[in-house]
């Protein structure tokens, strides 16, 4: 049994390691105890293991805090620093990241145009960012059960107005497989299954 001719990874239409760049916005201790769209612990696994598909991948990754520099708020979740030690994360003002100089620079330094983004809250530091991504042309991919909003309703009405915007919607789960894509991938396959199934 063959597996299909690996196709172009930077053309590919699907999300690949060559094509993508992953984002994680303001996930600091504060906005997680704020989070009542999902159960707080699954959030905090759920963009763990994005994040670790992330690096797994060797995805260009820009993680960003708010208002830690001015004392207002706390760093990034531990669970978070510890998967990506090495990345400094852009801390802003901004509500809206995109509207942060360093953050858009950092983007735009990456040379993808497809965007893994996740952030705390949905219905404002994930939507804002990702609104203004797709306006400049970039494809934006927001991981629905790794982010969250103040609430239920919050939440999904935020995925519903990025999802008439033209942001694709998709799990952790179908991020792993659709990065991994066939078990004959071997130099990553094991890793992926400890992700996946650990």
């Amino acid at each position: 049994m063959s597996s299909e001719q690996i196709r172009d990874m930077k053309l590919d239409h699907l999300l690949t390691p060559e094509n993508a760049a992953f984002i994680a916005i303001d996930y600091q201790p504060i906005q997680v105890q704020s989070i009542k769209s999902m159960d707080q612990e699954e959030l905090v696994t759920n963009i763990v293991k994005t994040a670790q598909l992330a690096k797994l991948y060797q995805l260009p990754t820009i993680l960003s805090t708010v208002n830690v520099e001015s004392g207002d708020n706390k760093p990034q979740i531990e669970e978070l620093s510890e998967v990506f030690p090495e990345i400094q994360p852009i801390d802003r003002t901004t509500i809206n990241s995109w509207e942060d100089d360093a953050f858009h620079e950092a983007v735009e330094k990456t040379g993808r145009k497809k965007l893994i983004m996740t952030a705390l809250w949905t219905e404002a530091c994930l939507s804002f960012p990702a609104l203004d991504a797709v306006k400049e042309g970039y494809e934006v991919y927001a991981v629905v059960d790794a982010v969250g909003g103040t609430s239920k309703t919050a939440h999904d009405t935020a995925l519903r107005r990025m999802e008439q915007a033209g942001v694709k919607l998709i799990s952790w789960v179908q991020l792993a497989c659709e990065l991994q894509r066939d078990w004959n991938r071997t130099d990553t396959a094991g890793e992926f299954a400890k992700i996946l199934f650990g």
